[in-house]
Protein backbone atom coordinates (compact mmCIF):
# COMPACT_ATOMS: atom_id res chain seq x y z
CA UNK A 1 0.00 0.00 0.00
CA UNK A 2 1.34 3.46 -0.84
CA UNK A 3 1.23 6.51 1.40
CA UNK A 4 -1.52 8.05 -0.77
CA UNK A 5 -3.53 4.82 -0.71
CA UNK A 6 -3.11 4.71 3.06
CA UNK A 7 -4.40 8.29 3.37
CA UNK A 8 -7.42 7.55 1.20
CA UNK A 9 -8.19 4.36 3.12
CA UNK A 10 -7.79 6.17 6.44
CA UNK A 11 -10.43 8.68 5.36
CA UNK A 12 -12.83 5.86 4.46
CA UNK A 13 -12.12 4.00 7.71
CA UNK A 14 -12.50 7.09 9.90
CA UNK A 15 -15.80 8.08 8.31
CA UNK A 16 -17.29 4.59 8.36
CA UNK A 17 -16.06 3.46 11.76
CA UNK A 18 -17.16 6.75 13.31
CA UNK A 19 -20.77 6.02 12.35
CA UNK A 20 -20.46 2.51 13.72
CA UNK A 21 -19.06 3.79 17.02
CA UNK A 22 -21.68 6.52 17.44
CA UNK A 23 -24.40 3.90 17.01
CA UNK A 24 -22.93 1.80 19.85
CA UNK A 25 -24.38 1.85 23.34
CA UNK A 26 -22.19 4.09 25.55
CA UNK A 27 -22.69 1.67 28.47
CA UNK A 28 -21.30 -1.18 26.36
CA UNK A 29 -18.37 1.06 25.35
CA UNK A 30 -17.49 1.49 29.03
CA UNK A 31 -17.59 -2.22 29.89
CA UNK A 32 -14.23 -3.86 30.59
CA UNK A 33 -14.05 -7.54 29.58
CA UNK A 34 -11.70 -8.21 32.51
CA UNK A 35 -10.06 -6.32 35.37
CA UNK A 36 -6.87 -5.64 33.39
CA UNK A 37 -8.41 -5.44 29.91
CA UNK A 38 -9.29 -2.12 28.28
CA UNK A 39 -12.90 -1.22 27.58
CA UNK A 40 -13.83 -0.07 24.06
CA UNK A 41 -13.56 3.51 25.37
CA UNK A 42 -10.02 2.86 26.52
CA UNK A 43 -9.06 1.13 23.26
CA UNK A 44 -10.42 4.13 21.36
CA UNK A 45 -8.45 6.37 23.71
CA UNK A 46 -5.34 4.35 22.90
CA UNK A 47 -6.06 4.98 19.22
CA UNK A 48 -6.28 8.71 19.95
CA UNK A 49 -2.88 8.46 21.65
CA UNK A 50 -1.54 6.55 18.67
CA UNK A 51 -2.80 9.29 16.36
CA UNK A 52 -1.14 11.94 18.54
CA UNK A 53 2.19 10.14 18.64
CA UNK A 54 2.16 9.33 14.94
CA UNK A 55 1.23 12.91 14.07
CA UNK A 56 4.52 13.96 15.67
CA UNK A 57 6.39 11.27 13.78
CA UNK A 58 4.87 12.14 10.41
CA UNK A 59 5.67 15.83 10.76
CA UNK A 60 9.05 15.66 12.50
CA UNK A 61 10.47 13.00 10.16
CA UNK A 62 10.14 15.49 7.28
CA UNK A 63 12.53 17.93 9.02
CA UNK A 64 15.75 15.99 8.51
CA UNK A 65 17.54 12.83 7.46
CA UNK A 66 16.60 10.76 10.51
CA UNK A 67 14.25 10.86 13.46
CA UNK A 68 14.66 9.46 16.96
CA UNK A 69 11.69 9.66 19.30
CA UNK A 70 10.78 7.87 22.50
CA UNK A 71 8.06 5.27 22.54
CA UNK A 72 5.21 5.67 24.98
CA UNK A 73 3.85 3.62 27.86
CA UNK A 74 0.33 2.84 26.66
CA UNK A 75 -1.29 2.00 29.99
CA UNK A 76 -0.03 5.21 31.57
CA UNK A 77 -1.31 7.29 28.65
CA UNK A 78 -4.75 5.66 28.73
CA UNK A 79 -5.13 5.90 32.53
CA UNK A 80 -3.76 9.42 32.89
CA UNK A 81 -6.19 10.82 30.33
CA UNK A 82 -9.28 9.28 31.88
CA UNK A 83 -10.69 7.72 28.74
CA UNK A 84 -12.81 5.32 30.82
CA UNK A 85 -14.69 8.28 32.32
CA UNK A 86 -14.86 10.33 29.10
CA UNK A 87 -17.99 11.04 27.10
CA UNK A 88 -18.31 8.41 24.35
CA UNK A 89 -19.51 10.72 21.54
CA UNK A 90 -16.71 13.17 22.41
CA UNK A 91 -14.08 10.40 22.12
CA UNK A 92 -15.52 9.23 18.82
CA UNK A 93 -15.52 12.75 17.41
CA UNK A 94 -11.98 13.42 18.59
CA UNK A 95 -10.72 10.15 17.11
CA UNK A 96 -12.52 10.76 13.82
CA UNK A 97 -11.28 14.28 13.26
CA UNK A 98 -7.73 13.48 14.35
CA UNK A 99 -7.60 10.68 11.79
CA UNK A 100 -9.07 12.83 9.04
CA UNK A 101 -6.33 15.35 9.81
CA UNK A 102 -3.68 12.61 9.76
CA UNK A 103 -4.89 11.58 6.30
CA UNK A 104 -4.33 15.16 5.14
CA UNK A 105 -0.85 15.16 6.72
CA UNK A 106 -0.04 11.86 4.98
CA UNK A 107 -1.05 13.32 1.62
CA UNK A 108 1.32 16.25 2.14
CA UNK A 109 4.43 14.15 2.88
CA UNK A 110 6.79 14.62 -0.05
CA UNK A 111 7.98 11.32 -1.56
CA UNK A 112 11.57 12.42 -0.91
CA UNK A 113 10.82 12.05 2.83
CA UNK A 114 9.52 8.47 2.58
CA UNK A 115 12.97 6.88 3.16
CA UNK A 116 13.74 8.97 6.28
CA UNK A 117 14.79 6.56 9.03
CA UNK A 118 12.67 6.66 12.17
CA UNK A 119 13.90 5.10 15.41
CA UNK A 120 11.03 4.89 17.88
CA UNK A 121 11.68 3.74 21.42
CA UNK A 122 14.23 0.95 21.38
CA UNK A 123 13.02 -0.52 18.08
CA UNK A 124 15.13 -0.87 14.97
CA UNK A 125 14.80 2.11 12.63
CA UNK A 126 12.18 1.91 9.89
CA UNK A 127 11.31 4.30 7.09
CA UNK A 128 8.74 7.05 7.42
CA UNK A 129 6.80 5.32 4.66
CA UNK A 130 6.65 2.16 6.80
CA UNK A 131 5.48 4.16 9.84
CA UNK A 132 2.66 5.72 7.80
CA UNK A 133 1.45 2.46 6.26
CA UNK A 134 1.83 0.57 9.56
CA UNK A 135 -0.37 3.16 11.30
CA UNK A 136 -3.38 1.85 9.37
CA UNK A 137 -2.52 -1.78 10.18
CA UNK A 138 -2.34 -0.91 13.89
CA UNK A 139 -5.62 0.98 13.68
CA UNK A 140 -7.42 -1.95 12.04
CA UNK A 141 -6.11 -4.34 14.69
CA UNK A 142 -7.66 -2.25 17.45
CA UNK A 143 -10.87 -1.67 15.48
CA UNK A 144 -11.32 -5.44 15.63
CA UNK A 145 -10.89 -5.39 19.40
CA UNK A 146 -13.46 -2.63 19.77
CA UNK A 147 -15.98 -4.43 17.57
CA UNK A 148 -15.51 -7.65 19.52
CA UNK A 149 -15.97 -5.90 22.87
CA UNK A 150 -19.06 -4.01 21.77
CA UNK A 151 -20.92 -7.23 20.88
Amino acid sequence: MTVQETAAELRRVASGFSKELLAADPAAAAKRPGPTTWSPKEVLGHLIDSAANNHQRFVRAQQGNALTLPGYEQNHWVASQGYQEADWPHLVTLWTHFNLHLADVMDRIPPAAYPVRCAIGGDEPVTLEFVVVDYLRHLRHHMGQIRERLR
